[in-house]
């Protein structure tokens, strides 16, 4: 563009940047009649002159280039001191064709810039490869010296991500030309272009090349939870966590880091999609080859505790190798619901083999197996039929829960606490704490469980009910509970029996309390037995009748309150 803002090479516009004045024609017309300065005014060469070396001083180098006066140019311009010598011809660019002291003013950089751009418009064009230095930074990219300057946007700069500008000054790379602005003089330059075609090219003949099972290098590219990403030189493979090691981590970062080189084995090759899966652990034997014969179940086993979850713990028994003990292996006598309630992350423990499953990869430990087993002799311990004193360790609405030794539990069924009372919860006669008496009625080693029995020391009364309290027999007792449809009450002997409604009185009366009261004694007649369902049936009605005249108030002076 020329100083007035105008583009092209015209007459006119050069015209336009040669500030002349009235003594300058004469030069001008010269310039063009000697054929010094071209007539064809559209070319871009109309100002370039060729002139000799006529003089050297300390700033300047004066320069004849056949006109009726010399031209200076700073010697600063001539970036090839070798070209400095009296004689010496040398191309130049008319810059002014007389300045205010009457001498031409040429311009030995404006020449070289003038040729450098004929030679790119000249030799090369968009898509051309060129080779340059990088020479300088500038806003949004850097500038490379191609035989002229050309821009290098930053996003143009490399295929990778770039942290620092300032490593790319200074060296020479091949560049694809991406613009050539006639009109503005400029052309804009592309690596990355390069740099993806090498890598595309790279990646289709390795492709070709590889083979499953080769060990190749490779460079962390990226890291994420369930693997590595490695740059095999223009293919990129996926490192699966799984294939990182024989033993067990949690990320990937614990063994690589981004940059870092590392050989892998080629596990598998999509060449369609171009995906290569590699293995790390794959160069190394698998230790669970033979893992049988090196650990048959039985076997005695040293480790530490590498993992706790909510059913077990992992132990590690060799690098590589991992066991679960799981909690119901953990103690023969607690209940293990955490596991971190026996063993914690880091402790040494010994542990017993108890099964391998080699294609899962499983092992199965058992901690307690390295004890005693207390139910081992539990059976003849604690025989069925014998007596012991136990403490009540705890109620349940089903029973209670008694300590045989520490270690052995048993439990008392609600149904095993009392021959003749009807127990709706244990704590209607058992409190925590109590020691008593009670029988073993079962003991299960496998399930390790043991019942035992408090009514049992004592005679069940109802296998003798029929002889010793018969149908029509007279009994005694304690009216306990009143109810709608009649009464309960308390034999002498402990057992509970019902007195119905209509058995009450041989006379008409409105509710059960006008007859009967609870806490009063009451004699009745037996008029049914039930043993299975353990029920018994009396009567007061009939029994009035059978006594005849005697009066109701006087036999059963309790049957309802006097006023």
């Amino acid at each position: 563009m020329s100083k007035n803002g105008k583009r092209g090479w015209s007459t006119e516009n050069l015209l336009d940047d040669i500030p002349f004045v009235q003594s300058d024609a004469e030069t001008f017309q010269a310039l063009l009649q000697s054929g010094i300065l071209a007539r064809n005014n559209s070319s871009p060469s109309a100002s370039m002159l060729k002139g000799r070396i006529a003089e050297l001083t300390k700033d300047f180098v004066v320069v004849d280039v056949g006109l009726k006066s010399e031209g200076l140019v700073p010697i600063s311009e001539f970036s090839d001191p070798s070209e400095l010598y009296l004689g010496n011809e040398v191309e130049v660019f008319l810059d002014q064709a007389e300045d205010s002291a009457g001498q031409i003013v040429l311009s030995r950089e404006k020449a070289e810039r003038h040729r450098q751009w004929e030679n790119i418009i000249q030799n090369c064009e968009e898509g051309s490869i060129v080779t340059g230095k990088i020479i300088r930074k500038v806003k949004g990219g850097l500038m490379v010296d191609i035989g002229m300057e050309a821009f290098l946007p930053g996003s143009q700069i490399d295929n990778k991500r770039i942290k620092n500008l300032d490593e790319y000054l200074g060296k020479t790379y091949e560049f694809k030309i991406l613009k050539i602005n006639i009109e503005r003089k400029n052309v804009v330059v592309s690596r990355r272009e390069l740099l993806e075609a090498e890598r595309i090219s790279k990646k289709t003949d390795l492709l070709e090349m590889i083979r499953e099972g080769e060990v190749r290098k490779g460079i962390v590219k990226n890291i994420t939870d369930f693997g590595v990403f490695l740059d095999l030189d223009g293919i990129d493979g996926l490192l699966h966590i799984t294939d990182m090691t024989w033993k067990r981590i949690k990320h990937p970062s614990e063994m690589v880091s981004l940059g870092q080189e590392i050989e892998v084995a080629i596990l598998s090759i999509d060449r369609e999609k171009g995906r290569v899966a590699l293995g790390l652990k794959q160069k190394e034997s698998n230790p669970w080859d033979e893992i049988e014969k090196r650990y048959p179940p039985g076997t005695l086993v040293s480790g530490k505790i590498v993992n706790l979850v909510p059913y077990g713990a992992f132990i590690e028994i060799e690098p590589g190798i991992e066991g679960l003990i799981h909690v119901s292996e953990m103690s023969w006598v607690k209940n293990v619901t955490d596991p971190s309630e026996v063993v914690s992350k880091g402790q040494d423990i010994r542990a017993i083999v108890l099964a391998i499953q080699k294609e899962e990869g499983k092992i199965s430990l058992g901690l307690k197996q390295t004890e005693h087993n207390p139910w081992e002799n539990v059976d003849k311990k604690y025989p069925v039929g014998m007596k012991v004193t136990v403490e009540i360790r705890n109620l349940t609405n089903y029973g209670a829960f008694v300590e045989l030794e520490p270690g052995i539990d048993g439990l008392i069924h609600i149904s095993d606490l009392s021959w003749i009372k009807k127990v709706s919860h244990p704590s209607e006669v058992l409190k925590k704490g109590d020691k008593v008496e009670a029988e073993i009625l079962s003991v299960d080693k496998e399930s390790k469980k043991i019942t035992l029995g408090v009514k049992q020391l004592s005679p069940n009364p109802w296998k003798s009910i029929e002889q010793s309290m018969p149908v029509g027999s007279i009994v005694h007792g304690t009216v306990t509970k009143i109810a709608a449809f009649g009464a309960f009450v308390e034999l002498d002997n402990g057992i509970e029996a019902l007195i119905h409604v209509t058995e009450l009185s041989d006379q008409p009366f409105g509710k059960v309390e006008d007859v009967i009261q609870k806490d009063i004694k009451v004699t009745a007649k037996v008029i049914k037995l039930d043993p299975e369902n353990k029920k018994i049936a009396l009567s007061i009605r009939e029994f009035l009748v059978d006594q005849g005249n005697v009066n109701q108030d006087d036999i059963v002076v309790t049957a309802k309150n006097k006023k």
